[in-house]
Order: C-alpha cells, then structure tokens, then sequence
C-alpha cells in the first residue's frame, strides 16, 4: 500500500537530513522532490499545489531551520498536513433502533457486490442484524454472486429474480427486514461502465423511496483520479455520505485517498484491504499518514490482532512464557496467528521502525521460509517439539528433514534459531508494551543478537552497497555457514547406517 509514495517521500526527507546546514535552498530543493513524490503517486495537482503552499510556508520558517531536529520539523508538518488533507472522519453509519438503511453505490467492477458482503460482516461484528439486498438487476450474476456472499457470512440476502424494477425491490426488501427481524439492510444497487443520466436517475429514485441513512460510493483505487471524478459526479447528484475505497492492498499508488476528500469534498470512512470478507477497515486519517510516511500504524495492527488472534490461545500462550515455558509448538501457533494478520511486508510496515525491512529482504520468500519451518516443526515427535535438543541425534535429524523434505543441517539451524528465539520471548514477555516496541526496532536495526545470520543474509541482493564492516561481517558469516556444512554433512556420514 503506497509504496511508490513512500520511497519518494523517504528520498525527499533523506535528501533534507542529508545537508550539514539547512538554508532555505536547500529546503526548498527537498520540498520540490516533495512534491514529485506526490504527483508521481497520482495525487490531484490542484490537491498538490494547495499541500505544499501550506507546508513550504511552514517548513522555510526561521524555526525550523535552526532547530537542532529541521528534518523531524519537516517530517511533522507533512504528517500533519496529510491528516488534514484526508481528514476528518465520522466512522458512525448512523443506524436507528428499528430498520437502517445503507445504500451502495458505484460504477462496474468497483468491487460493490463484494464489499456489501464485507460491510455486512463488519455490521455482525458490531453486533446488529444486518440483510444484503440483489437490487443490481443489470449485471449478470450479481444476484448470484451476493447469495453466495450471504451463505459465506451467514446473512440472509433479499432477492426477486424475475423483478425488473430495483425501486420496487428495495422497497419491498425494507418490508421483508420488519417481518425477518432484520436491523439493517444493505442494497446492493446496479453499476455502470460510466456515468450516465439513467444511471444517477435510478440511483436518485431509490434514494427517494427508501431514504437511506448512509449513501456510500464504493470506488477503485486502481483507477487512480478517475475514482476522484467519481466521486464528485455522485457527490453532485446524491450528496453522499462517505467512500469506500476498494483494492488499496493491490498496485494502487494512492494518489486517489489523498485526493478524494479534497475534490471531491467526501471523506473515505472505510477502506478494503483484501479479497476476504473480513478485510474491511475504518480508515483513519492520522494511521494512514503515518504509514505513508514510514512511522508505522501500530493501533490498526492491534486492532486486527484482536479481532483475528485467537484470544483464549494467546492468553494460554503469554502465560506459559511467564513460567518461562515456549515450545516449537508455541512458534507454529504464532507463526500460524501472524498470517492471519496478511502477508510479512504489510505487518512489518504498520511496525514503526520496521517499516524498511521488505526492501532488506530483497527476494527472500519469507511466506515459503515460515511453510518451510512449518513443515519441519511437523515432521517431529510431540517430545521433540517440547525439547527440540533431542534433534542433536543425527538418525532423529535425518528422519525430520526426510518428513519436511530439507536437509539434514536444516533441522539444525531451526532448533538453533528457535533456541535463540525462545530466550528471546521470555525476556519480551516480562515487558511492557514500549519495551517490547524499542527491543523489536533493535532487532531489526541488528542491534541484538540474530541467531544463524538472517537478517545480515537478507541485505544480500537488495542492491544497496555495504560498508566495509558489513561486508566482513558477511564474509565471517558465509564461512561459519560453509563451515557448519562441512561438519554437518561429515557427521550424517559417520553416522549413516
């Protein structure tokens, strides 16, 4: 998410850190790689324009420039700025005690069939009753599609198959929510490839028969500044009460939700970061901000944590590590809890401080490495996972790494991993949560101790140059590596049978 715009606005801050002495050039020189960051990430250039008249008056200040910190005073003001420019938001869908009604809308192919499933599930989560309403009569198989949506969630869909007016379905659908005990319906309404007058005429009726109390638009991130333009042209013509902004964990370079409350003068109250019907978010202004800039967005992270972790498990799991107990089958569960949460890269970017570790990783596959340590904590006996140094044994080595399908020395360098994590854990698990943050960025600026050489691995291929230090340190390591092999392969020799 933002990738493009975060590199540039990293490049931009780096180039102000960058000078012994700030004069007002050279601030403005790293204003203007500013700027390019946000036009190249598709932001509106009037949206521009306007962001950086208000930054630049503030960062060419005379305080800024003789602060000790002026690249923290930069890095404060953009932040604050970007909060203002999507901001603020109202994430209340104002439902009543008897019958809500929140009325969907967009163009074909915004995701608008997938994402009333998804504000259905969030709805449940709340606990309220929701109903999906098929009141999309135009495209094909839409009905279909949010009937199995339905019986995925367990939601009760509204259809009329042989209906060819959706006004007369939407309304009849309020009804059958009374009868059913239904508290909030959710109309599912027809799209178009473009905007056209039936279109908004249809959208415009059912507005009035219904009378909603939260029109949504839903809209592509990927179509970058077309989803602005329409937004404004269903702003104009139903007066909408937020967007939903589908697609923003694909390729979508975000130049769309920094725009679209500007232009368009409607606020993003939710945003989709996924193909699961789960993956729904309250978008926050201040959170977003902070994760464009590299800062990390910690709440969101606990927030999915809590609704995704499982919470008797992890509660057995921190009281086990309070007795000073972890066990190879505590890190398959925690390895199995930290995919729930998506993908390695998104995690670590809501983590302040880990938010450079992807471009570390260059092309390591952590999701196949975590498959891989799975399928090695597998292969083991119930004793071997409780005390991984019974593995020493090289015939119990070669039997695991045969059922993982991994070499021998494999088996090794994870319990010897494992080992170091598992002192790791129960240092954490006596901290606080400001302690544990700060010991998590110390790993990963490699401040601590890094059982079998990962991360000093990992900067390989990245591209960056190494120092001379490093470059040592990784010569060290390679021929520890090559030496452990050595000794390893030589001992699954003398002991074969």
């Amino acid at each position: 998410m933002f990738e493009s715009l975060q590199q540039g606005l990293g490049t931009a801050l780096k180039t102000i850190r960058g000078h012994a002495k700030l004069t007002e050039a050279n601030m403005r020189d790293g204003l203007r790689l500013v700027q390019q960051a946000l036009l190249e990430a598709d932001v509106s250039y009037t949206v521009v324009q306007d962001f950086m008249a208000r930054v630049s008056e503030q960062a060419v200040g005379e305080k800024v420039l003789k602060s000790l910190r002026p690249d923290q005073h930069v890095l404060g003001i953009v932040h604050r700025e970007l909060i203002n420019l999507m901001g603020p938001v109202d994430h209340s869908l104002h439902l009543r005690g008897d019958v809500s009604v929140l009325m969907l809308c967009g163009l074909q192919g915004s995701g608008k069939t997938t994402t009333c499933g998804k504000l259905g599930a969030l709805i449940q989560r709340r606990a309220r009753k929701p109903m999906l309403v098929a009141a999309d009569l135009q495209r094909p198989a839409a009905i279909e599609q949010l009937e199995v949506i339905g019986s995925q969630l367990g939601l009760p869909v509204y259809t009329e198959r042989d209906a060819t007016d959706p006004v007369a379905v939407c309304h009849n659908a309020v009804k059958h929510a009374k009868e059913i005990g239904a508290e909030v319906i959710i109309l599912d309404t027809a799209g178009r490839l473009h905007i056209d007058e039936e279109l908004m005429a249809q959208l415009q009726r059912i507005d009035h028969r219904c009378n909603p109390e939260q029109i949504s638009l839903v809209v592509d991130a990927m179509t970058g500044q077309d989803a602005v333009n329409s937004a404004k042209a269903f702003n104009e013509a139903l007066e909408l009460d937020g967007v939903i902004m589908t697609k923003l964990d694909g390729d979508a370079r975000g130049g769309a939700a920094l725009s679209v409350k500007a232009v368009a003068d409607v606020p993003i109250k939710f945003i989709g970061t996924g193909e699961h019907l789960d993956a729904l978010e309250e978008f926050h202004p201040d959170r977003m901000a902070g994760r464009i800039l590299g800062m990390g967005d910690v709440l969101s992270l606990v927030e999915q944590a809590h609704q995704k972790f499982d919470q008797e498990e992890m509660a057995a799991q921190e009281a086990r590590l309070r007795k000073g107990e972890f066990t190879l089958d505590d890190f398959k569960k925690m390895i199995g809890q930290t995919k729930k949460l998506g993908p390695l890269n998104k995690v670590m970017s809501m983590i302040p401080g880990l938010g450079n570790m992807a471009d570390m990783l260059g092309d390591v596959d952590a999701e196949k490495d975590m498959r891989r340590l799975v399928g090695v904590v597998d292969s083991m006996t119930p004793e071997e996972r409780r005390n991984p140094k019974k593995t020493v044994d090289q015939s119990r080595r070669r039997r695991i790494a045969a059922g993982a399908g991994v070499e021998p020395h494999e088996v090794n360098e994870l319990v010897k991993q494992f080992e170091g994590m598992a002192d790791l854990m129960r240092r954490v698990s006596n901290m606080g949560i400001r302690d544990r943050m700060r010991t998590m960025q110390e790993m990963a600026k490699g401040s601590m101790a890094n059982p079998g050489g990962l991360l000093t691995k990992q900067k390989v291929g990245t591209g960056k140059r190494l120092t001379p230090k490093e470059k040592a340190n990784l010569k060290k390591q390679r021929e520890k590596d090559k030496r452990r092999q050595r000794r390893n392969a030589k001992n699954d020799g003398n002991n074969s049978p």
